[in-house]
């Protein structure tokens, strides 16, 4: 049985590092949930030219920042190394080049100032984004996590503790999201982009499916939703027809959105679950969230959500989880790896 966070009288320091894709982030928080310090450094920009991450650049770009995120993290929380209790790093998934960085980095920090090491879980880090702002939340509750590598339906047992009831199948939602609104000239970062057209637009403008997926209801697949798209802009093209972005963004989204909330309001029903929260990077996405929100009051469950700059990659969200996991006992040795392709429940 997992410890509570009340169990502990003292008050614990986590530092933590996330390098998983292309931010370099480095957090300072207390007891969990009491953010001190969240320091980004985006790479937005320099991947943008190239319509997506370009791993190799990611991984440069986070030797030279990480050291400056780290220092400015501590600065701002107006703690030093000494005063830090465990340092909390996330090692899986993500691009391997880029999590060794940051595996590495926490690693010599944590030898050199004789503090514990603790490996995150990037997934059970956007899970914990939720303790950050929703002091009330505890386990269990249903949570559904979207960004741009993972579309995970899973129930939050315990702190560390999880059921997968879904997954993706192929494209996760937010990886449909850039490749559609690459196909429209939106450009990258493509989930922001789309949101933001889509409120200009009719999300019945166009009829796009909704994929169920064979042996498990909860399943996710987008590949054949992001074909259809693909197929009407190219018959659009041929036929010499202008595409009418707007319409084509609303009627995109309401098709991911409505997969989305029907699947987590199922799960919810079934397993009779009435606390919901949404985490990663497509958990900022306004009519996800609307239409969630609408879902769970209609059913009479409670809705909880993060702030943007906790759905997408940072650290904060990394030491929410590696608290939970330090005062579980929790240790990484000096061995510990960066797991590209690291599994949610995986040690």
């Amino acid at each position: 049985m997992a410890m509570k966070k009340n169990h502990i009288e003292e008050d614990v320091y986590i530092l933590a590092i996330e390098s998983s894709c292309d931010e370099t982030a480095a957090a300072v928080v207390k007891n969990g949930r009491e953010v001190l310090s969240n320091v980004i450094s985006s790479q937005i920009a320099l991947h943008t030219v190239y319509g997506g991450v370009v791993p190799e650049i990611a991984s440069r770009k986070h030797i030279e920042k990480i050291n400056q995120v780290i220092e400015a993290a501590l600065l701002e929380a107006n703690v030093t190394l000494k005063e830090i209790d465990a340092i909390g790093v996330t090692y899986g998934p993500g691009l391997v080049g880029a999590l060794l960085v940051g595996v590495a980095e926490a690693k010599a920090l944590a030898y050199a100032a004789k503090k514990p090491l603790v490996g995150v879980h990037h997934i059970e880090g956007h899970i914990s984004a939720n303790f950050i702002e929703h002091p009330e939340l505890e386990p269990p509750f249903l949570c559904l996590i979207v960004s741009g590598g993972h579309t995970h339906l899973v129930i939050v047992k315990d702190y560390g503790e999880f059921e997968i009831l879904g997954r993706t199948r192929d494209d996760a939602a937010g990886e449909a999201f850039d490749k559609v609104a690459r196909a429209v000239g939106l450009g990258y970062p493509g989930g922001p982009k789309i949101d933001k057209a889509a409120k200009e637009g009719n999300p019945d403008a166009i009829s796009f499916p909704r994929a169920k997926v064979e042996g498990n209801v909860y399943d996710f697949s987008f590949s054949g939703l992001k074909s259809a798209v693909l197929n009407y802009i190219n018959h659009g093209k041929m036929m010499g027809e202008e595409i009418n972005v707007p319409d084509l963004a609303a009627s995109f989204q309401k098709a991911v959105v409505d997969v989305l909330v029907s699947h987590t309001i199922a799960a919810a029903k079934e397993y009779g679950i009435k606390k919901i929260a949404i985490a990663g990077g497509v958990a900022s996405n306004s009519a996800l969230r609307e239409e969630m929100a609408l879902a769970c009051k209609r059913n009479g469950a409670d809705f909880y959500y993060p702030s943007p700059i906790y759905c997408t990659d940072n650290a904060a969200m990394i030491a929410a989880a590696a608290y939970y996991e330090y005062i579980n006992g929790a240790r990484a040795g000096w061995d510990l790896n960066a797991v590209p392709n690291l599994k949610l429940g995986e040690r």
